[in-house]
């Protein structure tokens, strides 16, 4: 539990919260943009090589996305337990301290989605 009765402490941890949605939202863009050009590869060489450096590029973008969206749900349940330590004193009346979460899990949830988009466009 704070004792520090001041709501920066509330805006600190919110801060770290947006700068982690950017980091999901910047592998979640790395990821597509690998997916992406393991394909561009696949068009430009169409032999086994290109093949195999399109699979692996399909997998490590992949994998990427999947990073932003744990980094957006493992942030926005740090910033929960975060928020569960403050005194009522740390939070300015009217207030929406939940947006943040909202964002970081509307963002994992599209990560999944674009996932499994990617996976049916591949079949």
């Amino acid at each position: 539990m704070s004792d520090l009765k001041d709501p920066r402490v509330l805006f600190a941890a919110e801060r770290t919260l947006l700068a982690w949605n950017r980091t999901s939202l910047s592998f979640i863009a790395f990821g597509f943009l690998i997916e992406r050009a393991g394909l561009l590869l696949h068009v430009l060489a169409p032999d086994s090589v290109g093949v195999i450096n399109a699979m692996l590029g399909f997998w490590i973008g992949i994998l990427f996305i999947l990073l932003g969206a744990f980094a957006a749900v493992w942030s926005s349940r740090q910033f929960r337990a975060l928020l569960r330590t403050l005194s009522p004193a740390e939070f300015p009346a009217g207030y929406g301290f939940r947006w943040g979460l909202a964002v970081n899990m509307v963002v994992a949830f599209l990560g999944l989605v674009l996932v499994g988009a990617l996976f049916i466009g591949r079949g």
